[in-house]
């Protein structure tokens, strides 16, 4: 049998996806943390989610426009009641999971947010199995608590340089609270608008404006509850500053990267990446629009790469912005983490570098049932 070699994972549409993912996943605790004024917010990061939650359902409204323009048999919409209020329930599960993020980053740095942001994985990994009944390889199984015990690791104290550990974990016990919240959250949320948008072969733009409409909704109300709590002022941008404006635009993932996404699809699939028919339990909840769509055209090994660079890449951002100091746990927990995700993600074959075989073509025999010479 000769040995045929398996299409290279570093093909540059794979690194372009990866070096983009990374940039977005490492951007939204990066850019809220130094949106803070003096450990806390200028302004209500009640209006964050609003605000792209609105720019998300006028995108995904565009782009339903646009392919009724161009292809209007393509388009399908259902406007059963009982198949529009399923988008109800993961819209508010978003809405909740969305402003934990902010509450979570008043407790720790980017680069702890981003290590613990991986048990995202485990939680819904876990939801797969109990809820779709999907499918978990042993080794899967083991990388799952490899990155436990990663994240674990990394938030190890052992500074004695004031003559004993003063605490066991390096952030405040209510910080792994709204990190635990958070992971749930998104799990939760991931698995059930996996199952709701698999229930029907809609658009899958009118599916996202359902989605983003209620999102918007009930996003006001928590926002109409926060301005009648605190007593301030009705006003949306009092306190925003150019990175606030960041925060929303990494959140809502920019309308203008989204349409270039929907304009040119031809030339992602000369990129030989995978196309999925619908968003998948792999991206997470606050990825929003823009990922949503680079998760469709991303294979397992691109999601390695941004998963793995993300996570050094705030590190690297935290020690040198915000004076995160850099700890061997911090290093080891990183590095575990990794090697958990590439377990997950990458299929055992190409683990172990097992090349691909095609079987010789048998060749024909002579009158008399020799081969010949």
């Amino acid at each position: 049998m000769a040995a045929t070699s398996a299409p290279s994972s570093f093909a540059p549409g794979t690194l372009l996806m990866a070096g983009l993912l990374t940039v977005l996943t490492s951007a939204q605790g990066l850019l809220t943390a130094a949106s803070k004024t003096g450990g806390g917010y200028a302004y209500d990061f009640a209006t964050v989610p609003f605000m792209a939650e609105l720019t998300k359902l006028g995108i995904s409204w565009a782009l339903l426009a646009r392919q009724r323009a161009a292809d209007p048999g393509s388009v399908r919409i259902t406007r059963d009641a009982r198949t529009v209020a399923l988008f109800i329930v993961p819209s508010i599960i978003y809405m909740f999971h969305n402003n934990v993020q902010f509450f979570f980053l008043k407790f720790v740095d980017p680069a702890t947010y981003q290590i613990l942001g991986n048990l995202k994985i485990v939680t819904t990994g876990l939801l797969l199995r109990l809820a779709l009944r999907r499918h978990l390889s042993r080794l899967q199984w083991l990388a799952l608590l490899l990155l436990m015990a990663g994240a674990a690791t990394s938030q190890i104290n052992t500074d004695c340089s004031k003559g004993t550990v003063q605490s066991v974990l390096n952030a405040p016990f209510m910080g792994y609270i709204y990190g635990c919240v958070s992971a749930l959250l998104s799990a939760v949320a991931a698995v059930y608008t996996e199952w709701v948008l698999k229930k029907n072969n809609d658009t899958l733009y009118w599916q996202n404006m359902l989605l983003y409409g209620f999102g918007a909704f009930f996003n006001f109300l928590n926002l109409a509850h926060s301005k009648a709590a605190s007593g301030h002022s009705w006003y949306l941008f009092e306190g925003y500053s150019l990175i606030t404006w960041l925060v929303v635009a990494n959140l809502a993932f920019s309308a203008f990267a989204c349409l270039a996404l929907a304009s040119f699809p031809k030339a992602f699939v000369a990129l030989n990446l995978h196309l999925p028919l619908t968003p998948t339990a792999s991206a997470p909840p606050r990825s929003g629009l823009l990922v949503s769509w680079v998760m469709k055209f991303a294979d397992s090994i691109c999601k390695v790469y941004a998963t793995s660079l993300a996570m050094l890449l705030t590190t690297l951002v935290s020690i040198a912005r915000f004076g995160t100091q850099p700890t061997l746990q911090m290093g080891l927990g990183i590095l575990v983490a990794s090697v958990s995700v590439i377990l997950y993600y990458v299929p055992p074959a190409q683990l172990a570098g097992v090349p691909e075989y095609e079987p010789v073509p048998q060749r024909e025999r002579e009158p008399g049932g020799k081969l010949p010479r």
